[in-house]
């Protein structure tokens, strides 16, 4: 996708792009250089429109799931067994709960892995795990269902200190 070179190789060009875009779907917004701020808007529209299209496009079904029981303190509840030796030993008493869960229909799939070329598992402010591709479509396409593109603006802040780069903040709408 990306057509501006931006002085780079390329394998250090689409590692600046991807953690920009990253860091777009994340936060909502980055500051960078203009040439990069265009690009890196190229990337993320196409994203959001994937994810908006795919937004709806999977079903539910219930599975049966085996945990471990819980204590009130978060331990897992342990109870003792005889083996046919004769042996005791302690296992985890665990429970069988059924479980609804979302299975992707396969266009929906295959568009959730082709996103993973431009998004990057990442944390967010507080060190939780943070999946881009889940927020793109759980948080992000919802709100512009009904856009046909034009998800990201592009604002020029003027030249950096150091070496005159003209700067924008790249930011969702």
């Amino acid at each position: 996708m990306p057509n501006r070179q931006m002085g780079r190789p390329s394998d250090q060009r689409t590692a600046i792009l991807k953690n920009m875009v990253t860091t777009m779907v994340i936060n909502g917004k980055v500051e960078t250089t203009v040439a990069r701020a265009k690009e890196v808007s190229a990337i993320v529209e196409s994203l959001i429109a994937t994810a908006v299209k795919e937004k709806d496009n999977f079903t539910t079904k219930e599975v049966t799931v085996s945990a471990a029981k819980i204590d009130g303190k978060g331990k897992k509840v342990l109870k003792t067994k005889t083996s046919k030796s004769g042996n005791k030993y302690e296992v985890v008493d665990r429970e069988v709960k059924t479980k609804t869960v979302q299975v992707d229909e396969a266009s929906r799939l295959a568009a959730r892995k082709s996103m993973t070329k431009w998004l990057i598992k990442s944390h967010d402010s507080e060190g939780r795990v943070v999946n881009p591709t889940n927020k793109l479509f759980d948080e992000i396409a919802p709100k512009y269902v009904g856009r046909n593109g034009g998800y990201t603006r592009i604002i020029r802040t003027g030249a950096r200190r150091g070496d005159g780069s003209e700067m924008a903040i790249l930011e969702l709408v």
